[in-house]
């Protein structure tokens, strides 16, 4: 079947890399472009699997609607982008939904085809009411990228209740598309794809057979030593097909291990004389060159490269082009190239069954993940057969064996994180009572499943158990103050619950920050330990390489009962707020700032949402300094367009440290502070734009005598755009007012003059920002006591 024939409109083809669909894509056709039902097709890795994607967002293109793919890592969502600018060359826009703070919503609203990792979209569907996140409610088609991603202990709750949501919200189209899993046919239930329009293809669709299997090495007591142990398996199992011009492709565990076992493959591949490598190949040597990475530059040179998420996409492009052309023979990769890239080899290994992610520790790799990478296995028109090879200890050897003969159930992973799915629908109020309840677990995959296995769910009567199960779950979520149950048995959610919902909280992690929130006095010590104790980081471990390291960055600091994961977090987070982040730890340094980052903002939410506006101002400074790296005393600095970490020192070397200070010094100060003349007029221009508080005490006295009383009042100007302060009069260090506004203008703020037992009354005006990184404003008055 030619590709222009069947796309609904012949410009589509254009689309697609090739002109004819095989026989997989072949059967799939008339489901995804004759019918309007619901789609699920699980067939084997490398089996193109892509082009049904691609031809349901056609179909949905073609009828005016948007399309909305749900990628399963955020990697591969911008692979996607560059990929389906085939798409943008046909007038469509593509767009990326990234971060909170990178998004556009305008861009959103008018794209054509969304992009968006399960996450994000649990996030916006939460926020779907909201201006910000309306393109939600757009969506006509859903595809679901990797749908077994249901099984994955951590993200699997996370797609299963996002599209329940979004079936809820739009009643889109959806599109699921699968590896080979034994019980498709409970996915194609949960979605209600009929029998027509669900397909299960085998491995006799595979391009390429795969003969598949577990080799063993002696495990040793140094776990370092270890990985050149199954490094040099690895080898072993590489060598040959190397030799006969074939390439291997061996999955390792982290980005730095992808470095490292490539430098050692080379001497390897050298002391056992492996005919590879293009050092001859003038302009490859040219290529080359231009790589970005210079271990990579030297290392492709002897035919071998690593392939991760941290090189930039130009490495990544050129790497993955030589591996297709055959320049490189031997690649050492993360499981992000498995999920994504269409790269076979003729023989893939997995040298490492054990990964260490940044956020969890050291953890098993999923099931799902190992099948993803033994199906690259195998190069169509190259190869008559594939060879994946799971390297493994002697214990562990017939738990991989059993997987590979056997496949993988998909299950669902609700139950897990049940209360705090339950709090984001109460939060959002679509569940008013235990009736609601059920109606919405109903929608998901976890009744499905548990409606297909009860034994596995350890359900004994279905309608009963999961009834049991939800009450006891809202009164967990009410006797921890995120939701009331109301004497009628109705459920509302709480200011608690409503932060954690749309902070995409955990639960524990929410009660935290309540608890913060109630203390008298709040400093930074407290804010950043709070976030390095947090739920999310609760799997964070500190490998005894990085231990000293921790501890060097607090020393002198009390920190000894926080656990060693936490002590990490918080050794990461206060050397990165003065750019001293040690070597040891700068590995795992992005990847925990950017989720701290998340956690600061939801913080300071949580202190502005209970009238705490100086602890706010305080928390946001914090975020400020971890994000930029600057000191305390140019933070407000950051509050200014154009000017980050390197600019603000800059600035500040130059005894400019405040967007006050920018203002005095105007357009030539800040070229002399070292700054262009189109960068300092936009700086400028956008420190007139800051508030500019100034306080005016009118008739306040200068001295009253003891024992009277006189009410006066104090006026609070700004002179720059609105924003929300918290305004806080104090006498002698005691509070006498505190008041949160929006501060457009001015406010007058009433003060009592009293002549007490002191010789001196000082009263301290303290204006600060909840929302900005800026310095409060302060200024006082002495009054004489007589």
């Amino acid at each position: 079947m030619e590709v222009a024939e069947a796309v609904p409109d012949p410009e589509f083809a254009e689309v697609f890399p090739f002109e004819e669909f095989n026989d997989m894509q072949r059967e799939v056709v008339d489901a995804l472009l004759e019918t309007d039902e619901n789609v699920v097709a699980s067939a084997p890795t490398a089996s193109g699997k892509t082009a049904l994607a691609e031809l349901a967002i056609c179909r949905t293109l073609e009828d005016g609607g948007t399309a909305l793919f749900i990628a399963p890592m955020r990697a591969l969502t911008n692979e996607k982008e560059s990929e389906w600018e085939r798409f943008e060359e046909l007038g469509y826009s593509v767009y990326v939904v990234t971060g909170e703070r990178d998004l556009n919503p305008r861009r959103a609203e008018r794209a054509d085809i969304l992009v968006m990792t399960p996450e994000k979209t649990d996030s916006a569907t939460r926020k779907h009411d909201s201006r910000r996140y309306a393109f939600i409610r757009q969506v006509d088609c859903c595809v679901i990228d990797e749908v077994h991603l249901l099984d994955s202990e951590k993200r699997g709750s996370v797609l299963e209740v996002t599209v329940s949501r979004l079936r809820r919200l739009t009643d889109p189209r959806v599109v699921a598309l699968s590896a080979t899993m034994p019980n498709v046919g409970d996915v194609a239930e949960w979605l209600d794809a009929p029998p027509e329009t669900t397909f299960e293809f085998g491995d006799d669709y595979r391009p390429v057979d795969l003969n598949s299997g577990v080799k063993t090495y002696t495990h040793g007591d140094n776990s370092f030593a270890d990985k050149y142990r199954r490094l040099y398996r690895a080898l072993d199992l590489a060598e040959p097909h190397i030799r006969d011009d074939g390439q291997a492709l061996v999955f390792v565990s982290s980005r730095q291990d992808t470095v490292q076992a490539a430098k050692k493959a080379r001497d390897e591949i050298g002391e056992r004389d492996v005919p590879m490598g293009a050092r001859g190949d003038y302009d490859f040597h040219n290529e080359a060159d231009d790589l970005q990475n210079d271990t990579l530059r030297k290392s492709v040179l002897d035919g071998v490269a690593f392939h991760h998420a941290g090189l930039s996409k130009g490495d990544k492009d050129k790497v993955e082009e030589w591996f297709k052309q055959g320049k490189i023979q031997l690649l050492f990769s993360t499981s992000t190239l498995a999920w994504g890239v269409n790269l076979p080899a003729r023989c893939v290994v997995l040298r490492d069954t054990k990964i260490h992610d940044p956020l969890e520790g050291e953890v098993d790799m999923s099931p799902l993940d190992i099948l993803q990478m033994l199906g690259r296995a195998g190069r169509p028109e190259y190869d008559d057969v594939g060879y994946g090879w799971v390297v493994c200890d002697h214990s562990e050897a017939d738990k991989y064996r059993r997987l590979l003969r056997e496949g993988k159930e998909i299950e669902s992973q609700l139950a897990a994180d049940l209360d705090a799915h339950l709090n984001a629908e109460i939060a959002m109020g679509t569940i008013r009572d235990l009736g609601d309840v059920m109606d919405w677990l109903e929608t998901t995959f976890y009744y499905v499943r548990a409606n297909s296995n009860p034994d596995a769910y350890g359900l004994d009567d279905l309608e009963a158990d999961l009834r049991s199960r939800v009450r006891e779950a809202l009164d967990r979520l009410d006797g921890r103050g995120f939701v009331d149950i109301g004497d009628d048995l109705g459920v509302s959610a709480t200011p608690l619950g409503r932060l954690a919902s749309k902070f995409y909280l955990r639960l524990d992690t929410a009660g935290e920050f309540h608890d913060l929130v109630e203390r008298e006095e709040v400093g930074t010590d407290d804010i950043l330990r709070t976030v390095a104790d947090a739920a999310e980081f609760d799997s964070v471990s500190a490998r005894q390489s990085e231990r000293e390291a921790v501890d060097s960055v607090l020393v002198g600091q009390n920190a000894g009962e926080l656990d060693s994961g936490a002590r990490k977090i918080l050794a990461i987070l206060r050397s990165t707020m003065t750019g001293t982040t040690p070597g040891e730890l700068r590995s795992d340094a992005w990847v925990i700032t950017q989720n701290a980052l998340r956690l600061f903002a939801a913080l300071r939410a949580f202190l502005e949402r209970f009238d705490r506006p100086r602890a706010a101002n305080l928390a946001r400074r914090v975020e400020a300094r971890i994000e930029h790296g600057v000191s305390s005393d140019a933070v407000g600095l950051t509050a200014l367009d154009g000017v980050g970490s390197g600019r603000a020192s800059k600035l500040a070397k130059e005894g400019i440290a405040t967007p006050a200070d920018v203002r005095e010094a105007g357009e030539d100060g800040l070229v002399d502070a070292g700054l262009s003349a189109g960068v300092a007029e936009a700086v400028l221009e956008s420190a007139g734009d800051l508030p500019q508080i100034s306080v005016a005490w009118g008739s306040f006295p200068d001295s009253i005598p003891t024992g009277e009383n006189d009410m006066r009042e104090v006026t609070v100007r700004n002179a720059g755009d609105g924003t929300q302060v918290g305004i806080r009069v104090t006498v002698n260090g005691v509070e006498m007012t505190e008041t949160t506004t929006y501060l457009d203008g001015s406010a007058t703020v009433p003060v009592g003059v009293f002549g007490g037992t002191d010789d001196e009354m000082e009263y301290v005006v303290r204006v600060s920002f909840p929302d900005l990184p800026l310095l409060p404003v302060t200024d006082s008055r002495t009054v004489r006591v007589e």
